[in-house]
């Protein structure tokens, strides 16, 4: 089995003002102290506060993430913003093809491909969200979806060190919904082997992180189910209490190895 680093990222979508960064400065303490093991941390906080957020982050454990960049590099898009940008304020990862951006905002997969290799051209490392919806999943069709979505989505020319894909079921985002481990288990092995078509022989150092509702209740059984290589975490990453009861799984797993003191 090659080793992979987990990670746990934050999404705060449309949430957050300055007064925000306070949460981020004590997510940050914490990830410090330890409270997150040796898991990557990732915030993605919107676009108004990637600058001040990847300043009060400089020299931490914390990277900085965007949730959306434009295919194009620069160009005449109002209100856009371009995977450039977000390097140049700071990001280092950055979200495409999330299901709000999909059903909000009509993204297919190949615009969704598109935007990651704008993030690839420009540095970032990509966090390709894919899912299947509630009437898809009714109706059977879930592999059938992420093998689209994979193929799709993924640019030919990602690798382990530049991609990220973080499994979504769409149906169970904000819900409080939630597959079972056996079942997240189950799609992420799936994905893996449909990435070994992209990737042959490097699929299995790509990370495959699960989200849906995420919360400090039950991230140590979602995140202990077999492929599973940390979480994109929606509402429950807005505060520093609830975002490290997730992350803490891995100060635990740490600490059970004796890889770190508890």
């Amino acid at each position: 089995m090659i080793p992979r680093r987990p990670l746990v990222a934050g999404n705060w979508k449309m949430n957050g003002l300055k007064a925000s960064l306070a949460e981020l400065a004590a997510i940050r303490d914490a990830v410090a102290a330890g409270h997150a093991g040796d898991a990557e941390i990732v915030v993605c906080p919107p676009a108004t506060l990637i600058a001040a957020a990847a300043e009060l982050c400089a020299g931490s454990r914390i990277a900085i993430g965007g949730q959306w960049c434009h295919a194009q590099s620069s160009g005449a898009h109002t209100g856009d913003i371009s995977a450039a940008m977000l390097k140049d304020a700071g990001a280092i990862f950055v979200i495409v093809g999330h299901s709000e951006r999909r059903i909000e905002h009509a993204e297919t997969d190949g615009l969704v491909r598109g935007q990651a290799e704008a993030a690839l051209g420009a540095g970032l490392t990509a966090i390709v969200c894919i899912g299947e919806t509630a009437a898809e999943r009714r109706e059977g069709r879930t592999l059938a979806v992420l093998e689209r979505q994979v193929g799709g989505s993924v640019p030919t020319a990602a690798g382990p060190g530049s991609i990220v894909i973080a499994y979504e079921p769409v149906w169970a985002i904000g819900t409080g919904l939630t597959p079972t481990p056996a079942d997240v288990a189950d799609a992420h092995a799936f994905i893996r082997r449909h990435l070994d078509a992209l990737m042959p022989g490097e699929a299995g150092a790509v990370r495959i992180l699960y989200g849906g509702s995420v919360k400090p209740a039950n991230a140590a059984e979602l995140l202990a189910a077999a492929d599973v290589d940390g979480a994109l975490v929606g509402g429950a990453s807005l505060t520093c209490k609830d975002f490290m009861g997730i992350a803490g799984v891995y100060r635990s797993a740490d600490a059970s190895r004796g890889d770190r003191s508890p």
